[in-house]
C-alpha cells in the first residue's frame, strides 16, 4: 500500500524557497582531498614493535610507570576508591575507617608494648621477665575485648546507617584497622581523634 502524501493537494516535486535554501545549506563542499588507499592508511599506523632507542624507550616506560604508581600510593594513601584494593572500597568501608580513625582504640598500642616486653626479658631478673609476660597477656586480652566491643558498635551503627538489609560485616577489616599504629594505617586517617562519622 503506497504511502500517503501529508499534504494531499501539493505537488512533491516543488519545493519552497525555504526548503531550497536549507537543503543547499546542508549540501558538503567535499573533504578536500582524495581517500588515501589502504596501503597508505596501513602505512600510518604501523609502528615498528622494536623502538629505534630502546634506552630511551626504557628510560621513558620506567618514568611513566614510577609516575603511576606514585599516583595509586598517595591516590591510596588519601582514601580514593579508585586506587584502593577492593576490600577498602565503598562507603560503608569508609565509614568504618573514620570511626576507627576518631576512636581511642586500645590495640593501637600493641606494637610499643611488645617492643617494651622484649626489652624487659634482657633484665637478669626473672621476676620483671615474668610480669612483663604477663603484662603483654593482659594487654592482649584488653584489646582482644575492645574490638569485639568495637564490633558490636560499628556492625550497629553500619546498620542504622546504610540499612540492615544492605550493611556489610566489617568486624574483622575494623580489628585489623584499630589493631595498626595510626601512623601505620593505610588509607591514612582522614578524620582526626573525635571527629566521629555522622
Amino acid at each position: 500500500m503506497a504511502k500517503q502524501p501529508v499534504n494531499p493537494g501539493a505537488d512533491p516535486s516543488i519545493e519552497s524557497p525555504d526548503e531550497t535554501k536549507a537543503r543547499l545549506a546542508n549540501v558538503s563542499t567535499g573533504k578536500g582531498q582524495p581517500t588515501p588507499s589502504r596501503r597508505v592508511q596501513e602505512a600510518a599506523n604501523k609502528r615498528p614493535l622494536v623502538p629505534d632507542d630502546r634506552k630511551l624507550a626504557a628510560k621513558q616506560a620506567r618514568a611513566k610507570s614510577a609516575e603511576a604508581r606514585e599516583r595509586a600510593r598517595l591516590g591510596m594513601a588519601a582514601g580514593d576508591d579508585k586506587y584502593l584494593p577492593l576490600r577498602e572500597r565503598g562507603p560503608q568501608k569508609r565509614f568504618a575507617r573514620d570511626y576507627i580513625d576518631a576512636r581511642f582504640n586500645v590495640g593501637e598500642f600493641m606494637i610499643p608494648v611488645m617492643f617494651l616486653v622484649i626489652l624487659l626479658t634482657f633484665f637478669p631478673d626473672p621476676n620483671i621477665q615474668t610480669y612483663g609476660i604477663l603484662a603483654l597477656w593482659a594487654f592482649f586480652l584488653v584489646a582482644i575485648v575492645d574490638c569485639v566491643i568495637l564490633g558490636f558498635i560499628l556492625t550497629k551503627k553500619i546498620e542504622a546507617k546504610f540499612g540492615k538489609d544492605r550493611a556489610e560485616k566489617v568486624r574483622w577489616y575494623a580489628a585489623m584497622r584499630a589493631l595498626q599504629l595510626r601512623v601505620m594505617r593505610l588509607p591514612k586517617p582522614q578524620v582526626k581523634r573525635g571527629e566521629y562519622p555522622a
